[in-house]
């Protein structure tokens, strides 16, 4: 992480600015409107193979997650029957969903996809992870002490929620949702740390 990176404060304009930014990225806002569409009006439940399974590939090539097997990947969120954890507002089915037992035995950590998997049910609720998003708030945490947590810390979803709820606060960004927040620190990080391919990325 480059110490001397001079990222701007986040305030108010700032996060305004890349809302604007984010409405004038075409592929993305389709895809974001599209996405709502299949989660939440097409396929709102996952109690249905077939359903979870286009849900899990949709996202997956939207977003290239690296989920190499959808069909275990799928099969694995119908065995959890999280409609009722969706229902309630469960955070903690975010790491259940992410731990995928694959052929063979093992196990896998798929964190953001289940991040995105949930978020996408209930934006509001579940806001995303990524090595963006990721990389914002550890050098937000450095730089401005918003709050005390560690990077492993963000993949513990409860944590990384209220490290979330902690920053709007610090920053004066309450008239902000989560997804909005998610927004911001997502194009940020996106200019600010631009990823190297020919390095792996933390996306899962």
């Amino acid at each position: 992480m480059k110490n001397n990176l001079n990222i701007r404060k986040p305030s108010r304009k700032e996060v305004e600015r890349y809302l604007r930014l984010w409405n004038t990225l075409e592929n993305y806002t389709l895809q974001e409107s599209s996405l709502e569409k299949l989660f939440t009006k097409t396929y709102p439940l996952n109690n249905n193979l077939d359903d979870v399974l286009i849900k899990v590939c949709s996202l997956n090539d939207f977003y290239s997650t690296n989920i190499f097997s959808p069909f275990t990947v799928a099969k694995h969120i119908i065995l959890l029957n999280i409609d009722g954890n969706f229902a309630k507002d469960d955070l903690e089915i975010v790491n259940k969903i992410a731990e995928v037992e694959m052929k063979g035995g093992k196990t896998k950590n798929f964190y953001s996809f289940a991040t995105k998997y949930c978020s996408h049910h209930k934006p509001l609720i579940y806001p995303i992870y990524d090595s963006y998003v990721d990389k914002m708030l550890m050098r937000l945490k450095e730089k401005d002490k918003f709050s005390n947590f560690s990077r492993q810390d963000l993949r513990l979803y409860q944590l990384f929620k209220k490290i979330l709820i902690d920053f709007r606060k610090f920053y004066g960004l309450e008239q902000f949702n989560l997804k909005q927040i998610d927004q911001y620190l997502w194009q940020a990080g996106k200019k600010y740390f631009p990823k190297n391919y020919g390095k792996s990325s933390n996306e899962n």
